[in-house]
């Protein structure tokens, strides 16, 4: 099974003939708020009738509660190691540039 990934360049370290680069995952992901997970929850649950009557009173106790944002994906983070005669011949790639690697079990 073969999976290749993007992942963007967070660090680069050189310490002369070696390169050390810390590396994410290039995933864009959206941030949901813990109230929104809640309301869609109850919503789903809830026959037309009882949603009405329910909703107006649970989105004002939420109100008051503080927003608490949730990542919806957690990400592979890669740190690898290179002699810099191979980080050159990959053309030297700066942070914030996006690289491929080929992952899979040999």
């Amino acid at each position: 099974m073969s999976e290749i990934n993007e992942f963007k360049i967070t660090q680069v370290i050189d310490n002369g003939q070696m390169i050390q680069l810390t590396l994410i995952e290039n995933v864009s992901t959206e941030p949901i708020s813990q109230k929104q997970m809640i309301i869609e929850n109850v919503s789903k649950k809830l026959d037309s009738e009882t949603k009405e009557q329910v909703m107006p009173l649970l989105e004002a106790i939420l109100q008051a509660q503080p927003t608490v944002n949730i990542k919806t994906y957690q990400q592979t983070q890669i740190t690898m190691a290179m002699p810099k005669s191979r980080y050159n011949n990959i053309g030297r790639p700066q942070v914030g540039n996006t690289i491929e690697i080929n992952l899979r079990k040999l």
